[in-house]
């Protein structure tokens, strides 16, 4: 981008609405560049967001996924009165059933969306301070509804403030597995399933250079990531499902994302991996951020090794890795898949939020609530989520 682009593409700071709010000025940046050092600024264990919204894991997405399906950047900061920054909202404008969304970056390879939060501001924010922000986005007049999905109410001990605009369930949960580090492995997984996933890792244990591992080096990240993009569309056409990462821009942004190295350690997206010397025996990738680790993707061998629960092995080697690392919770990403449930007793609690910001948004908002509020009911009622499994199945046969 030139630099007189960027330069358009910042809005002045914007005076807030409300005396009452901390919020003093509101700045509205369409190029990522721009927004880089606030934003990483605010990435920081000191701050509060979850791993999903780092830079290193949104801006590959928007610049290779985002950008192809004709998304604007649209990230919102908000400062106190002396210019430090309190939030910032990284957002994406499109369109969506005739009305313009700004919506979380990051699409659904997001597990959960949030703001970046000054700690500190986040803890005692109140509502006149989001009256602000909303009203400044509003002033804007570029989007008519403000679609912000799969929120969590807390994260690492801390409300989410953005739970104070009006809001309801997302349509599926996401479960969670708390860890209490100072208790037994048994704690986190019985002693009969830990058993049973034993007898059968004997029979991989019997393969030459049998490990498993977090990929540190390029080359192996790139060797494991040219190995799941070649399986793992053979194994959504098994289950007869769409190839998800064939849309354009997706397996770029993931290699992107993978290769990213964070300045604390670690990558954008982590590698997890069970391998003999002859194959790959399974992978799960996900975020981790020192607390939590929330897996984004995972497959395994189409060899005959798949038949002693590679992915099961290799999820047990996954919680007591982090763990032992201290950590305090782990996710498996949305949705109600039976293995899930096997590591997985609780969900984590997330909302969605559509605030109408013109006339056709009120009306669009009252819209997107309803849809989201009906799907929320077919997957919370398994009689009529019975039904709807055996009419999609239908229209896909």
């Amino acid at each position: 981008m030139t630099m007189a682009a960027a330069i358009e593409d910042r809005t002045p700071a914007m005076p807030t609405q409300s005396r009452t709010s901390r919020i003093a000025s509101v700045d509205v940046l369409g190029d990522l560049d721009q927004a880089e050092q606030i934003w990483r600024g605010l990435e920081d264990i000191r701050h509060f967001s979850t791993p999903y919204q780092r830079f290193d894991f949104l801006a590959p997405w928007q610049r290779q996924v985002g950008a192809r399906e004709g998304l604007r950047a649209f990230i919102v900061i908000g400062y106190d009165a002396e210019r430090r920054p309190l939030l910032l909202l990284p957002l994406a404008l499109g369109h969506e059933h005739g009305v313009r969304t700004a919506s979380f970056m990051g699409g659904k390879h997001a597990t959960f969306n949030m703001a970046l939060w000054d700690r500190e501001f986040a803890i005692d924010v109140r509502a006149t301070d989001l009256e602000a922000l909303t009203a400044a986005i509003r002033g804007r007049a570029e989007a008519d509804v403000l679609t912000l999905s799969q929120q969590p109410l807390t994260w690492r001990g801390v409300p989410n403030p953005m739970a104070l605009l009006p809001h309801q369930p997302s349509a599926n949960d996401c479960p969670l597995m708390t860890i209490v580090p100072e208790e037994p492995p048994t704690a986190r997984i019985s002693s009969s399933f830990r058993r049973r996933l034993k007898g059968k890792e004997r029979k991989l244990q019997a393969l030459a250079g049998y490990r498993n591992y977090v990929a540190t080096s390029d080359a192996d990240v790139k060797r494991l990531l040219d190995w799941f993009f070649t399986v793992k569309p053979q194994r959504m056409a098994e289950q007869k499902l769409p190839n998800v990462f064939a849309d354009p821009g997706i397996e770029e942004f993931v290699r992107d994302a993978c290769m990213a190295q964070l300045a604390g350690g670690g990558r954008a997206i982590d590698i997890h991996a069970l391998e003999c010397d002859d194959e790959v025996i399974a992978i799960f990738a996900g975020v981790a951020d020192g607390q939590r680790f929330s897996m984004m993707f995972n497959t395994y061998t189409l060899s005959a090794n798949s038949k002693y629960s590679p992915g099961l092995i290799l999820m047990r080697d996954i919680v007591d890795h982090y763990a032992a690392c201290n950590y305090r919770a782990l996710d498996l990403g949305i949705g109600s898949d039976d293995y899930k449930r096997l590591f997985c007793k609780d969900d984590e609690p997330i909302f969605d939020s559509f605030i109408p910001l013109s006339l056709r948004g009120q009306l669009a908002a009252v819209a997107m609530s309803g849809v989201n509020r009906a799907k929320h009911l077919v997957k919370h009622n398994p009689a009529l989520f019975e039904l709807a499994q055996k009419l999609r199945g239908a229209f896909h046969r």
